[in-house]
């Protein structure tokens, strides 16, 4: 099992791997609260550019049968040859599924793990025999219970010990999943099942979205709110989340029932499965001072919406 702890107070990342039939502690890492003045950097190879795709028409039904004359792309408004195309790609998939165990789901947390359950069961029943998946928790502290697997034992045996405590580290949890998912092959998604707050976070909103960006990583939140009234609900945790998902190419989702969480999670595994897989190399025209390139994706149909990550974060020189 491996143990990503944040603490509260305490400005500084550590790591705690465990290792069956031995204990290893390894502390490390990461100086959130930089006093030097020194610039924070993040890089990506940018030799080739990767874009996963999801190409919808003005009803909402999922279009999978295009080809690659079909699409325009734009990086910083410049015009790109596509080098890579792939049609319902089949390249491995590795999912993040963070699920929010803070003291506010309680009440909800049991029918949430039935859909989980759910979910995984159908996720590795269809699809490339490489995908896997790792399950998370969050509340004060980040965990990560699994390795990136296809063992339902494994998820089964976690999900056991799980109980909501207080405090909810939601941006430091999508930040060390995203990087957790950076070094993995194929295709990388994060599934968030939460309430949308965040109480106790040493990362901000800022260091998810680049954390996310440079690990190509597509976001679905899941807001599992049964207040339908403004009283009592985090709607800026929310609002946050929503940006944050559309910044990756994904979306949100907002389900007040067991049965409407199933369904919301067997839609997330039709986009998967339906996903169009775009490359290019940047062209010199494209190349800018800023490290944030911006990703435009057209169809030759203007009627289609295609969904895409707004970027990426380029190397500085």
């Amino acid at each position: 099992m491996r143990l990503l702890i944040l603490p509260m107070r305490i400005k500084t990342l550590r790591f705690v791997r465990f290792v069956p039939g031995q204990r290893l502690a390894v502390s490390v890492l990461l100086a959130l609260g930089i006093t030097s003045g020194q610039e924070q950097t993040f890089s990506v190879d940018v030799n080739l550019v990767r874009v996963l795709a999801t190409v919808k028409d003005s009803s909402g039904a999922l279009v999978g049968g295009l080809k690659k004359e079909d699409f325009q792309i734009f990086d910083n408004g410049v015009p790109q040859e596509l080098r890579l195309f792939e049609k319902r790609t089949e390249q491995p998939l590795s999912v993040a599924l963070l699920v929010d165990t803070s003291g506010s789901t309680a009440r909800e947390l049991k029918y949430e793990l039935d859909s989980v359950r759910r979910f995984l069961r159908s996720l590795f029943q269809e699809g490339n025999p490489l995908d896997a998946l790792a399950l998370f928790t969050f509340n004060w502290e980040v965990r990560r219970h699994t390795g990136y697997t296809r063992r339902l034992d494994r998820f089964e045996t976690a999900m056991r010990n799980f109980k909501a405590e207080a405090g909810t580290s939601m941006y430091d949890a999508l930040f060390l999943a995203a990087d957790d998912l950076a070094a993995r092959d194929g295709r990388h998604v994060m599934v968030v099942i939460t309430d949308g707050g965040d109480t106790t976070s040493a990362k901000e909103y800022d260091d998810a979205v680049r954390a996310l960006q440079n690990a190509d990583t597509v976001l679905y939140p899941i807001l599992v709110v049964p207040i339908t009234n403004g009283a009592g609900r985090n709607t800026g945790g929310e609002n946050a989340l929503t940006t944050l998902a559309a910044s990756t190419g994904g979306r949100v989702f907002a389900p007040s029932t067991g049965t409407q969480l199933d369904s919301t999670l067997d839609t997330i595994i039709q986009d998967l499965r339906t996903q169009y897989l775009l490359g290019y190399y940047p062209k010199d025209g494209s190349s800018s001072r800023n490290s944030f390139h911006r990703i435009q994706v057209r169809t030759a149909q203007p009627k289609l919406l295609v969904t895409t990550r707004s970027g990426y974060y380029a190397t500085r020189r």
